[in-house]
């Protein structure tokens, strides 16, 4: 049986009043409330109770929130044989719990910060499986007027001339690190500014968030069409192509932890079991039937050129 775990809401509160308490956070009326970083792991290592039958994976938020999870890994434990324990937080917190051998495979979305993460001897190789886009969504109104324009720098300055309100998820995963890398090439500052908003929580709320403060806020499409029947959020814009969004599972380094058993035989029958045909097919077709399109796309043994990128 799969098992979903998430950082405890207290430790994650007590570390942040101590090392952050000069952050200024957005606080939503009600629910749900702003967190704290979700990316402030405690230190107490993930506990390996489940012996060589136990695989343990670390992934995003976004891959929990639209669904393809529960699509994908019931099955493979009826397969495999194996259990799976899914730890679903933010790209950084996932990278640091492989860095840390508390996880057996991670699959996660900011190539970047995964390049950097298998040069320091992580990871035993990293293997493109799917992709998706970011959006940017906000309140029907479209106060600042970005509806319809492809360049995301120009819209992003609109939204701060207008001093819009924007929420960012601020939580070191990797649509947080995108959204950095897009506001720094916008040439705008907004962290510290009244009209940029933080949550430090995940996708799902922070579209929540972002929801009740009418606000802007960027996010992949799978987990806003998971969501849309709750938001009043719309689309205002997508297609530019420095909002491609691609995922990418890597197993930990067996070698860099000898006093640590990482399930390395369990993690790589994972990745065999992601690039498959069979499991790409069933990510090119998740969401088809609720959403009337992919929430995915499978992109098992094509270069990251062939996608785009």
């Amino acid at each position: 049986m799969q098992r979903v775990l998430t950082v405890p809401l207290a430790i994650a509160m007590l570390f942040t009043v101590g090392c952050q308490a000069a952050t200024s956070t957005a606080t939503a009326p009600a629910s749900p409330a702003v967190t704290p970083r979700s990316s402030a792991l405690p230190q107490t290592p993930a506990p390996r109770g489940g012996g060589t039958r136990e695989v343990i994976l670390a992934t995003t938020t976004s891959t929990q929130d639209s669904g393809l999870l529960d699509a994908l890994v019931p099955r493979f434990e009826t397969e495999s044989g194996y259990t799976v324990k899914t730890i679903s937080v933010g790209t950084g917190a996932a990278l640091a719990l492989g860095a840390r051998g508390e996880a057996d495979v991670v699959l996660v979305h900011a190539p970047e910060e995964e390049k950097a993460w298998m040069a320091q001897g992580n990871g035993t190789e990293r293997i493109l499986v799917m992709h998706n886009d970011f959006i940017i969504v906000g309140s029907p109104d479209d106060p600042a007027g970005i509806k319809g324009e492809r360049d995301v720098s120009a819209a992003l300055r609109k939204i701060a001339g207008k001093g819009s309100p924007w929420v960012s998820r601020d939580d070191n995963s990797g649509t947080d690190q995108l959204e950095k890398s897009l506001w720094l090439r916008a040439g705008v500052t907004g962290k510290g500014q009244a009209w940029y908003l933080l949550s430090g929580q995940g996708m799902g709320a922070t579209l929540m968030l972002a929801d009740q403060k009418n606000a802007y806020t960027i996010t992949d499409r799978a987990t806003y069409l998971a969501r849309r029947g709750s938001l009043r959020a719309a689309i205002h814009l997508e297609g530019a192509r420095d909002l491609l969004n691609l995922y990418h599972v890597m197993p930990v380094n067996p070698t860099k932890f000898p006093a640590i058993p990482i399930n390395f035989v369990g993690a790589r029958a994972f990745v065999d079991y992601l690039v498959k045909p069979e499991t790409q097919s069933i990510i090119g077709e998740f969401g088809k039937d609720r959403f009337g399109q992919a929430l995915f796309f499978a992109d098992a043994g094509k270069s990251v050129e062939q996608v785009g990128a």
